[in-house]
């Protein structure tokens, strides 16, 4: 097994053979050791930062409450007093452990994936700097929009539904009245959470997925304000599919939620779809007839890269030898 300063050394001499090469290429045996290097430190990475949320599951960091306090909040509120069983000497707000080891699985899920959460810039940057190699400068520049677009959708879903919470922990547990009492487990219940978060998360995640087809040229404005009252039905069904409870108001509140996002990618689309109009109207390509050239350049430039117009002067063929048959 080689040495880490060996295989350091040697991802030094890589990475210097390929700054040597002028058009930066890299072949296949170098490709992977790149990709073994990026997915090494991404995951060490993921690493620390569950050690981090593993740690602060039970500790305050200053103003900051704890990641455990984050997550009991919406079932420890006041309004949901008369349903919670007194579990407690004090009558404090708390969670069952029903089986050995359960709250140390949930910490370690929840710190593993909070820390994942936090240090995401750094374990992504990693995959970007793997793939951006083999992007161009106009490609480069939309995946940075789209990846910054997405990751605030995907906050701000989670933060919705961390104040749904609490409204639809309300109606659920408010069914038996006072003839039931309510002691949720901790892995349920942090299960429940984590899902809810999630689901709206990735559920904001819809509205620019239709930006980037329109984008694209797969869907115009056109069919999707012929889709409107078809999206809008189906965004409502998918939000009674999705939500992990039964109560109407996180279902309520998601379908709003993605039918004002998927209005305003709607109106993102027709904007595009103008602009490329008027792109497209100076450019006289929609003036073209049928049977027409396209106004391109058709001059012809050699392989070395001169300007058009200049003759490019032809290689000597290589002389062959003939032989006769008696050779």
């Amino acid at each position: 097994m080689a040495s880490p300063f060996r295989w350091f050394a040697e991802r030094r001499e890589r990475g210097r053979r390929r700054r040597g090469n002028p058009d930066g290429t890299m072949s296949l045996k170098e490709h992977l050791y790149e990709l073994r290097y990026r997915l090494g430190l991404a995951m060490l990475v993921i690493a620390v930062g569950a050690i981090f949320g593993f740690i602060w599951f039970q500790v305050r960091l200053g103003p900051i409450p704890s990641l455990g306090d984050i997550l009991t909040g919406p079932y420890c509120q006041p309004d949901l007093d008369k349903y919670r069983a007194k579990i407690t000497s004090d009558g404090s707000c708390a969670l069952l452990q029903t089986e050995p080891f359960e709250i140390f699985l949930v910490q370690l899920q929840v710190g593993t994936a909070a820390g994942a959460v936090l240090l995401s810039p750094l374990w992504l940057y990693q995959i970007w700097a793997f793939i951006t190699p083999g992007l161009y400068t106009k490609e480069r520049n939309f995946a940075r929009v789209f990846v910054g677009a997405g990751a605030l959708l995907f906050v701000a879903g989670a933060v919705l539904a961390y104040l749904v919470v609490p409204e639809g922990l309300k109606v659920l547990l408010g069914f038996g009245g006072e003839n039931w009492t309510t002691a949720l487990t901790g892995s349920k219940y942090i299960n429940f959470v984590i899902t809810m978060l999630f689901i709206f998360g990735v559920s904001f995640l819809l509205p620019l997925v239709v930006v980037m087809l329109n984008r694209a040229g797969v869907v115009s404005y056109e069919r999707l304000a012929k889709w409107r009252r078809g999206l809008l039905m189906g965004l409502f069904v998918f939000a009674a599919i999705a939500t992990p409870g039964t109560d109407p108001i996180s279902m309520v509140v998601l379908a709003i939620a993605l039918s004002l996002l998927f209005e305003m990618a709607i109106q993102l689309a027709r904007i595009h779809d103008k602009r490329k109009a008027k792109l497209r109207a100076a450019e006289g390509w929609d003036a073209l007839d049928d049977n027409e050239a396209a106004p391109f350049d058709y001059t012809p430039s050699d392989a070395d890269g001169d300007m058009p117009g200049e003759k490019a002067v032809a290689a000597e063929p290589e002389k062959r030898v003939n032989y006769d048959d008696a050779t």
